[in-house]
């Protein structure tokens, strides 16, 4: 029972659509992005990873090369280009100097994802620039600019609610990634299904009334939630 379990709903499915459309747009000049942002714990990260499991990574054995349509990787907690670098190639899994140079680091993720040929790179965490100096501020969504002209790929962030602002430095970028909400949830037919949904997933001797409207109305201190608002985490 304290395993993840995906439960599908509306605005994880449109989320996953978009997405879709984003990895199959063929290469041109200006490629299509996008910012998934919402509140913490609101089950973002979760949409991404069942995403990826849709898309697994193959073997060239021919060219003996790791062909992957999606790259993930997590904004380092201190935005600068040299831990950027390092951590996009920690997650293609190539070995090298952390101590390298910003200029090294670079030319060798650039020719890795040549080589590995993604159609889409993934960031989580994209509102840690928000934490970093002015100049820090700017020079990340410069170098998301970068990677996504270079390489013809989409590029997909994810974030709390305000990742969107740490895109509006650049009015460039605030252009080009289209902004996806993940809100919190609110009592509605839409959450009772949820409900109802995972309810069934779980090892229950005798059939449960989670999705009930009596029992939706009451959150876990036996409260009523209220009219709108605030909602429990979509996990």
């Amino acid at each position: 029972m304290q395993r993840d379990r995906w439960v599908d709903y509306p605005r994880a499915a449109e989320a996953r659509l978009r997405l879709e459309r984003l990895l199959g747009t063929p290469e041109r000049e200006r490629m299509p992005c996008m910012v998934i942002h919402g509140e913490s714990n609101i089950g973002k990260t979760l949409i991404v990873r069942k995403f990826q499991r849709e898309h697994p990574s193959t073997f060239d054995d021919a060219r003996g090369v790791e062909r992957r349509r999606i790259v993930a990787m997590q904004m380092p907690a201190t935005p600068e280009q040299h831990r950027f670098y390092s951590a996009l190639l920690f997650e293609l899994g190539a070995p090298h100097n952390t101590s390298a140079g910003v200029s090294t680091l670079e030319r060798l993720a650039r020719d890795l994802l040549r080589r590995i040929a993604p159609r889409m790179l993934v960031v989580d965490e994209v509102h840690h620039p928000l934490a970093g100096s002015y100049r820090e501020q700017r020079a990340s969504p410069n170098l998301l600019k970068y990677l996504a002209n270079d390489l013809r790929l989409s590029i997909a962030l994810v974030g709390t609610a305000d990742a969107p602002v740490a895109l509006q430095t650049d009015a460039q970028m605030s252009s080009r990634f289209t902004p996806f909400e993940v809100p919190r949830w609110r009592e509605s037919d839409e959450f009772r299904r949820f409900l109802a949904a995972f309810s069934k997933l779980l090892p229950l001797r005798r059939a449960s009334e989670l999705g009930e409207r009596a029992i939706v109305q009451f959150n876990a201190g036996g409260e009523r939630w209220p009219d709108r608002g605030g909602g429990p985490d979509p996990q």
